[in-house]
Parts: structure tokens; sequence; C-alpha cells
């Protein structure tokens, strides 16, 4: 068990610190400090002894140098255990430093600042902090580092009930959380300046670090034989799987995270009360309504036995009578921003059904990375965020579309972004009708979505990915009754196309956008 009795303090998050501080001087435990940490734990009536103080050496660069010297590195690496170590830090002077609580320049935060450049962003680069940090961490057995407030209560519970000690288990504990966050803190300056290389900011940095914290085990990945683990990232804005709460049901399976995924990025396309049924990853059935009850009724009337076991998402509040409806067929979860208390006690009922509710945010701003693992590399790009309202785009042939097209045409193609390649959707302004997912021919697609359907097809409006290289594709559509088509357009044969739909009838918009997924 170290004993703590003296404390080296420095923190920018200064949440939390002056009750720690206090706490530790009620322990007898010495308290070394700099700059702005040392004067408000002076303010609030501590005595602090200045690490200029501790160290015989002033502060210096505009307060660059502070605790560099072997006085304080020295305090902290050496080894109490070690009759060397001991010897040498005698001969020179050098006290024991048994306790380091810092955390560091706030880098992410300064960078996030519009108009940041890169002068401020290099003066936010700690280097005393992180040199700290892993000095103690590495002398762990001797040492207690603490770089987030969180873990005070549990220092301090430890050292109320061990006369003022820590054991080495904690230790190690917070030597390892310190290197995490050192890591994932250079991986940061890494990523900024590693864009900055050219001259000019680049999208993608030389090198790319992201670091990701466990948040569960998994019992197995995509199939029984693999093993998994399901990782998140350390600031999440929006609303998402990696910040669901699982409010009950059976564990998680790898496979149950990647469609609650599908799931809850579906339906956040939509303003308007929404309800998706995911299989494998593919909507299976979407569809929007007043209540989420109807939106849910909608969703599974277009494919009943696709739905059978499938993940269910919503954008509104889960009420008693959706729940009820959702109980009374096998689901594998339902994915929501709430749940009434009656939804809940219904739920319960069924204690497989993994019930799973996202943070309700007002507004966020979504961003961040997509990556792609292939075997000895990673495909990272800049996720799929982009969107055309349909009234925006291209009409291309003879006939506009009528006002209620346009809104099945938009309806369809925000269904559409979230469909495998290739895909088509057959949809009317407010519920998918037929769904063609992941096939090589996109004309297959158009003959799947219409095979499955199992509403009629005649007077729906299509959505496609990415354009049609033939006219088969139109004319297939044109067979199972569709009025209006929207597709991204950039075939060398859109005239071939657009002549098709113009023989049909049909109208036909271009997004000049395309949505693949593979």
């Amino acid at each position: 068990m170290a004993k703590i009795t003296r404390a080296l303090i420095s923190v920018s998050d200064k949440n939390g610190i002056i009750e720690f501080a206090q706490q530790l001087a009620g322990y007898g435990v010495e308290l070394l400090s700099t700059g702005g940490t040392a004067s408000m734990l002076r303010k609030a009536g501590l005595t602090v002894k200045d690490v200029s103080e501790f160290t015989g050496f002033p502060e210096m660069l505009d307060g660059r140098v502070k605790t560099l010297h072997p006085k304080v590195h020295g305090g902290l690496l050496g080894m109490r255990s070690n009759p060397e170590h001991v010897a040498k830090m005698n001969e020179h002077g050098i006290e024991n430093i048994d306790m380091v609580v810092v955390n560091l320049y706030p880098f992410e935060s300064a960078i996030a600042r519009e108009g940041c450049h890169l002068e401020e962003a290099i003066e936010n680069i700690d280097i005393g902090g992180p040199t700290m940090l892993r000095s103690a961490a590495k002398n762990y057995p001797d040492v207690t580092v603490l770089v987030d407030s969180a873990d005070y209560a549990r220092v301090l519970e430890e050292m109320k009930v061990s006369s003022g000690s820590v054991s080495v288990t904690t230790n190690f504990s917070l030597a390892v959380k310190v290197f995490q966050h050192t890591a994932a803190y250079d991986g940061a300056i890494s990523n900024y300046l590693g864009s900055r290389l050219s001259g000019e900011v680049q999208n993608y940095p030389a090198t790319f670090t992201l670091q990701v914290k466990k948040a569960q085990d998994l019992r197995y990945g995509e199939n029984p034989h693999q093993t998994a683990a399901f990782y998140v990232e350390s600031r999440i804005s929006e609303p998402c799987v990696s910040n669901a709460r699982q409010l009950q049901g059976k564990e998680l399976s790898f496979n149950n995270i990647i469609d609650l995924d599908a799931a809850i990025e579906t339906v956040k396309e939509f303003e308007q009360s929404a309800a998706v049924i995911i299989k494998h990853t593919n909507p299976c059935g979407v569809a929007l309504a007043d209540s989420p009850l109807t939106a849910y009724l909608k969703a599974r009337e277009c494919d009943p036995v696709s739905a059978f076991g499938g993940i269910v998402g919503f954008n509104r509040t889960v009420d008693a009578e959706t729940a009820h409806e959702l109980t009374s067929t096998f689901l594998e979860a339902v994915i929501a921003p709430g749940y009434s208390a009656e939804a809940l006690e219904i739920f319960a009922s069924k204690k497989n059904i993994r019930v799973m509710q996202v943070p309700l945010l007002d507004s966020y701003v979504a961003g961040g990375f997509d990556l792609k693992r292939v075997t000895g590399g990673v495909l990272l790009q800049g996720r799929d965020l982009g969107m055309v309202n349909a009234l925006e785009c291209r009409v291309v042939t003879e006939r506009t579309p009528t006002v209620s097209e346009y809104e099945a045409l938009d309806f369809a193609w925000r269904v559409c972004k979230h469909v495998k390649s290739n895909a088509i959707v057959f949809s009317n302004r407010d519920q998918t009708v037929g769904i063609g997912a992941g096939q090589m021919s996109r004309v297959d697609s158009s003959k799947i979505a219409v095979q499955k359907a199992l509403l009629d097809t005649r007077g729906t409006v299509l959505a496609s990915d990415a354009f049609f290289p033939f006219r088969d594709g139109v004319d297939a559509a044109a067979e199972a009754g569709v009025t209006a088509i929207i597709q991204t357009g950039g075939s060398v044969r859109d005239e071939e196309v657009i002549k098709a739909a113009n023989e049909h009838g049909i109208a036909m918009l271009f997004t000049g956008m395309r949505h693949f997924r593979h």
C-alpha cells in the first residue's frame, strides 16, 4: 500500500479539485502546485507549496517549463523498494512525490473553436502534464496518479479505510487509465498536425488515430466461432446505438448492434413519426404516420414475413398501444428515444426482447468518419450524411411529378439511402411497398422488390440508389405500375433511360447524388 505524504496537483479541469485537496490536507498530505491551480487552492484556505520552491528552479519561458525537473521526475520515478534509487535520491535531495493529480491543456476543445489557428493549437499542447503522468504511471507501485476527477471519490474512500494509503491494485488501474488518456491526447494532436503537413488543411491526415473504449464483451461475433467486443467513441454528440441504454432483455449480440444502428439511423432521416423494421441490416418496411403504432403497423404490412425476428426502430416515444403490438410477435429488439411507463411494463412480460433507448436530443450536429476494415488496412470516409429534397431535383422527363408523387419520391429516396446496393425501393408517400436490396444487377433488385411486394405496386414511385445503366430497370418499373422515379443520373445511357420513362409516361428526377451502401 502506497502511503500518500506529498501530492502534486496541476489541473485544467478544476471540477471537484478544492474538495479533493481539502480531503488530502486532512490526511496531512503536503500539497505542491503550479499557476492557476495553486492560486485557487490558496484562495480556498489551503497551504500550498509552489513547484518552483520545491525544485529550487523558477518557472520560465512563459510557463512552458515548470515541472520538467529532476526533483519532480526523480520524486515520481524513484522506486522506494530499490536501495540504489533511495540512495541516489538522498544524495541529490530528491523527495518522494506520492500522488500526481493532473489533467491536460484542453487541446481538443481549443481546436474545436471556430477560428482556431495553428499557433493557438500549438500553445494548447501540454508537455509537462503528460510527462508527469507517464512518470507517475510507470512507477504505479509507489505513486497514485489521477487524470480524471471521477476517480477522486474512489481514491479518498480507499485512503479513508487504509489510513491514507492507496493499494497497488488501484494504482495499476489508474496508471492504465493514464496511458489510455495520453494515447488519445497524442492521437488528437497527431491527427490535427498531420492534416496540415502540406500547408493546407487536408481532410485525411498522414496517419489517423482513433481511440475507442470497450463498452462490453460479446458472446461471439457474426458467427459463433468468432470472438467479439463492442467499442464506442469517447465523445458522441448525437443519438445512436453507441450511446443507447439497454433497459431490458437478453445480452446484445454482434449482429443486434449492427441492426440497431441501421434502425436508428434510418428513422433519424424523418421529422414525422417514423418506424422501420430491420432484417440483416436492410429495411424490410418503413412507414410514416401520426403515431408510432400506425407507423409500425404500416411498416410491418410491407413485409410481415421478413419482419418476424426483426429489429424495430422509432423516432418517437413508444406508448403502451405500440408496445402491446410489438410484443404480439417475435422481435429481437426495439430502439427508440423513449418509452412510457406502461410500455415498459408491457415489455417486461417479454423478458428476452431487448429494449434500447437512445438519448433524446432536440438538436445535434452529425459528423465523424465511417471506417471499413479490409485485410491489412482500413478505408476511411466521411459518413453519408448527404440528402437532397425531391423538390430540388432536376426533372428530366416530359412529365413533371405531381405534388403527391414528389412527397412519395422524397420518402422513397430517404429510405433508399439505407438499403444495401444495388437498392430499389417502391413506395407511396408514407409507406414502402417493395424493397430490393444487395443484388448484383439493378434490374434484379427491381424484380425482387416487385416479387416481395404484398401491397399493390400500381401508382407507386421508385427510388434507385444509383443510376440505371440500361432502360430495362425502367421497363420493369413501368410493368409494375410505377408512375415516377428518382435516381442519381449520370449514366452514359441516360438519354435511353429518359426515353424509356417518356414512353411509359413516367416522371423522372435526377438527384445528382448517389447513396451506395456496400
